[in-house]
């Protein structure tokens, strides 16, 4: 498990990092193309568009796995040892089925929104909506590792363990 999250997270990171930067890179270079010659590249606005939901997708997976996202657990925590146990596995496979069936139906829209291309690149929309499918995939992953983990950890009063998302 651990090695597949390693592998998830670096994915992700590297998604980030590059994405921001590549973004950064054209605007930057844009304006001061604009700026300095008053014409600007008409596929500088395209590629930003285009790498924004690969560097939101992977933010959103990171801050899963890092319990970043908003959690509410006063009614578990209220629930006896055995009860809040079976409500932790029984949510992160609720969860994970979920991110599931998402990344599913992202998979069977990609055909469809293959023909859609972007005006200057010709860029398939199914790039953009492939992050969305990879995305749910990981996150279903990494909600049942979460499972897994609740399962062999029974959740600790003052909080669930390992259930931050």
């Amino acid at each position: 498990m651990n090695m597949i999250e390693r592998v998830i997270v670096t994915v992700c990171q590297v998604l980030l990092w590059l994405s921001t930067l590549v973004i950064f890179v054209i605007l930057a270079a844009n304006t001061m193309l604009r700026y300095a010659t008053g014409a600007s590249l008409q596929w500088a606005n395209e590629v930003p568009e285009l790498l924004f939901p690969w560097l939101v997708m992977s933010g959103v997976v990171l801050a899963a796995k890092h319990g970043a996202h908003i959690t509410t657990s006063f009614l578990v925590e209220k629930l006896p040892q055995g009860l809040r146990q079976l409500c932790a596995v029984g949510g992160w496979l609720l969860v994970t089925g979920l991110y599931a069936t998402l990344a599913r139906a992202t998979w069977l829209m990609l055909e469809i929104v293959h023909d859609e291309k972007s005006p200057i690149l010709q860029i398939p929309g199914s790039v953009t909506y492939a992050c969305v499918m990879v995305g749910m995939a990981m996150l279903a992953v990494l909600a049942l590792f979460s499972a897994w983990r609740a399962w062999r950890q029974p959740p600790q009063v003052g909080g669930v363990a390992e259930v931050h998302w």
